[in-house]
């Protein structure tokens, strides 16, 4: 039995690539991956093959080929870029007498170091034991030798069920859990729905600059660094936009080639923020060589998590890392932006950010001219406490005319405060 890997240990990278583009992987993103877990890579082993092998994944020459260097460094896990069967890290573990880890319990660990609230702890947890329970009968290879039988039952076997019940249980525990604490989230969309505060989710590539962008934009303090999923746990801050009055920024986890199904799974909770957004702000890191595939990965967990049906705004992000790229905002054949260009990190073109997010949700506002007679005073009162008056002067007859831009939310409102029809007082567009 191996004992599970801790960080700061030393690790084999293994890296096949195969002719299959679906099968490939980035071995730059496994480093990083390794380097974020906070594991020691001694050395790379690569190879190509036309599709793994069913028994070891790699083929035996190149198995023991992985054995010997474990044994020259002195290895504490070999970590493949890609994901394995259960039978195949059994199989290989038996060749390289040490731990086995593929890239989707790597994933999984680094999440689990990196989750803080309760509920991303569930969630990784839960992603955790989904994976763990297929891959139990490793951990009892040791007793593999009694048998069952009447009489004979060996201890390997019965701690084997005894351990799949305790997951099940665990598993149905943790569940019951999420459902609570989705059910507060869920209560605190109805009433921003209910107060029609439109949402705006920021998603892209793990390390994109989410978070930076989020935290320039809000003044927030959310931890950023430059390093892969450096942020799990969703972040929501409220932000006054001109002309468009409060809105709700979320910040989510970023996304991942390949990302595991059962991470997907655990965090479709979480990742509602993105699915029930207003407006989504596809973050890109405009210097990745993979920014293509980077965008196209995005938009396919959005399909996955049914998200991907909502607006959508490009944010080209690190223009400071090229050369004569300036901020801009880029606007399709109907005047509407569709890419903004930026740098989270030096705040060149944020303001253009925000001018692109008020022509986005303008539909959102009440923007007219209004007569209001002296007798409604109170109107124009209620009107310059929002900060919607653009401009007033006064007609002959001495009403006030008001050119009054405001959240369509907070003219609603003040129709059914005011207990009059006010909308006779607008008088143009």
């Amino acid at each position: 039995m191996f004992d599970r890997y801790e960080a700061g240990e030393q690790a084999i990278l293994v890296h096949i690539d195969f002719q299959n583009e679906g099968d490939r992987e980035d071995l730059k993103e496994l480093e990083m991956l390794v380097s974020s877990a906070g594991v020691r890579s001694l050395a790379v082993v690569q190879g190509s093959r036309q599709a793994p092998d069913a028994k070891l994944f790699v083929g035996t020459g190149k198995a023991e080929e992985i054995a010997e260097i474990v044994k020259i460094h002195n290895a504490d896990v070999i970590i493949f870029n890609h994901q394995l069967s259960p039978s195949q890290e059994r199989n290989l573990e038996s060749i390289c007498k040490c731990r086995v880890l593929d890239r989707t319990t790597l994933i999984l660990d680094i999440f689990a170091q990196r989750a803080r609230t309760h509920e991303g702890k569930l969630q990784v947890e839960l992603a955790q034991l989904r994976h763990i329970s297929t891959r139990l009968i490793r951990g009892w290879t040791h007793l593999e030798r009694q048998k069952g039988g009447i009489g004979l039952r060996g201890p390997g076997e019965t701690q084997l069920e005894t351990d799949r019940r305790l997951l099940r249980e665990r598993i149905k525990s943790i569940r019951k859990r999420l459902e609570k604490v989705a059910t507060v989230r869920e209560q605190g969309r109805r009433a921003r729905s209910r107060n029609e505060v439109p949402t705006v989710s920021l998603v892209g590539y793990t390390n994109a600059g989410k978070s930076s962008l989020f935290n320039f934009v809000t003044d927030a303090e959310v931890y950023a660094a430059d390093q892969l999923f450096a942020t799990l746990d969703p972040t929501l801050r409220k932000l006054e936009i001109d002309d468009i009055g409060p809105v709700i920024f979320a910040d989510t986890v970023g996304f991942i080639r390949h990302l595991p199904h059962d991470l997907v799974a655990a965090f479709k909770a979480t990742l509602t923020e993105t699915r029930e957004a207003d407006l989504q702000l596809h973050v890109i890191d405009v210097a990745d060589n993979r920014r293509k595939e980077n965008i196209e990965e995005v938009q396919s967990v959005l399909k996955e998590i049914e998200a991907d049906e909502i607006p959508q705004l490009l944010v080209y992000n690190k223009i400071d890392l090229l050369e004569d790229v300036k901020p801009r905002i880029d606007f399709n054949d109907e005047g509407v932006p569709i890419r903004v260009w930026l740098s989270a990190q030096t705040g060149e073109g944020t303001e253009l950010l925000l001018e692109a997010i008020s022509k986005l949700l303008a539909k959102k506002v009440f923007a007219h001219t209004l007569c209001v007679p002296p007798a409604s005073g109170k109107l124009r009162g209620s009107l310059f406490n929002l900060n919607g008056v653009k401009q007033e002067n006064y007609d002959e007859q001495g009403n006030w005319l008001l050119d009054v831009r405001i959240p369509q939310v907070d003219w609603e409102r003040l129709k059914k405060e005011q207990g009059a029809n006010i909308e006779q007082f607008i008088v143009s567009d």
